[in-house]
């Protein structure tokens, strides 16, 4: 059996179009939620048939909290449902893409399917077109997984995802994205079957707000970018220190030279910038020692070339010491990033039950 969850606000009569060829199908269960639309919409969710479950509550919660709602129901009041399907009440997802969906999910059931639309077509608005560009670009960065449509609301994933997926945070739009970083971090596979890319006049139906919704989804993306950064700058500024204290204590007088100083302010830096990094930025749930072999090598790569470019800046180029090691760290954290993302910190996979 299989549960089809759409949320819905202020919607007009495609909801009860698209219930209906749904409940045409007998191993289907249609569960709407009513995100706070109001009394002038009571009509449209009076017409629906009384084999839809229907979840109404008067204030807006945003489509993150209509979605959590409708999980939970589904999850906790239809055992029988082995697996669940998101979809749009405005007409953008068809019939015939949500059996495709569903088809997939049944054939990898730990997976979360996503129906992807492709978004080189006429009838796709440059605003869609660049804003989901846009948010693949840094969602693989942030999160190493290579996902095409990012902002799609049609999903499927079995029971033991739903259960996960209540806890995720968000209650508008970023929720979506919370998901797709969900499952990215604990190496769930996302995999994805193309649907047809539907517009309905410029996409007016849509309630997303581009300044408030937008800001949102680039916060859930960016904030491992943002934390990773204030760590870095926080371990620079340890290095930076202790660079110029050896340089004027010890390298202008001759004890040693600019490498060592730097690979002793490397050291010192780089036990400050682990213990934070899978602390608090990456949140690592592999042991710690695993992460510290994998750490390691990545420093000492990373401690050999900046050496030799903050050697290049301060000697072959002339820059002063003071300008040259900012520089280097820069091109060195742009390296980073992406490195200790993906290889060095990461999350177990999750258990999955055998049947």
């Amino acid at each position: 059996m299989n549960a089809i969850l759409i949320p819905a606000y202020k919607p007009d009569e495609k909801l009860v179009g698209l219930c209906e060829l749904l409940l045409g199908h007998e191993e289907i269960e249609v569960v709407v939620v009513d995100d706070g639309s109001g009394e002038a919409y009571k009509g449209v969710f009076g017409a629906l048939d009384k084999r839809v479950h229907l979840i109404s509550y008067p204030v807006n919660k945003g489509k993150g909290g209509a979605l959590k709602t409708g999980i939970e129901y589904i999850y906790n009041n239809l055992p029988s449902c082995e697996r669940l399907v998101t979809a749009d009440a405005d007409g953008q997802h068809r019939y015939e893409d949500i059996q495709k969906v569903i088809a997939k999910s049944v054939e990898c059931p730990k997976a979360l399917i996503l129906g992807s639309r492709r978004f080189d077509e006429e009838n796709v608005p440059f605003r869609s077109r660049f804003g989901n560009g846009m948010t693949r670009a840094v969602f693989r960065l942030v999160s190493g997984a290579k996902v095409y449509d990012t902002q799609t609301g049609l999903r499927a994933f079995d029971r033991e995802l739903m259960k996960r997926f209540m806890a995720v945070k968000g209650e508008r739009y970023e929720y979506e994205m919370n998901m797709l970083l969900e499952a990215a971090k604990h190496k769930i596979p996302i995999l994805e079957v193309t649907i047809k890319t539907v517009y309905l006049n410029e996409n007016e139906s849509s309630h997303f707000n581009p300044l408030k919704d937008s800001a949102k989804i680039y916060y859930c993306l960016l904030k491992y970018f943002i934390k990773f950064l204030a760590s870095s700058l926080f371990a620079f500024c340890v290095e930076y220190v202790i660079v110029l204290l050896l340089n004027h204590f010890f390298v202008l007088k001759g004890v040693f030279g600019l490498k060592t100083a730097n690979t002793l302010a490397r050291i010192v830096s780089a036990t400050v910038n682990f213990t934070v990094n899978h602390t608090l930025v990456f949140e690592a749930s592999e042991k710690w020692w695993k992460a510290l072999i994998k750490y390691a090598a990545l420093a000492l790569v990373i401690l050999v070339l900046d050496n030799y470019l903050l050697e290049f800046f301060h000697d072959v180029v002339g820059i002063k010491l003071g300008l040259a090691k900012p520089i280097t760290e820069i091109i060195m954290f742009c390296i980073n990033f992406p490195i200790q993302k993906r290889f060095v910190y990461t999350r177990q996979k999750l258990p999955t039950k055998k049947h």
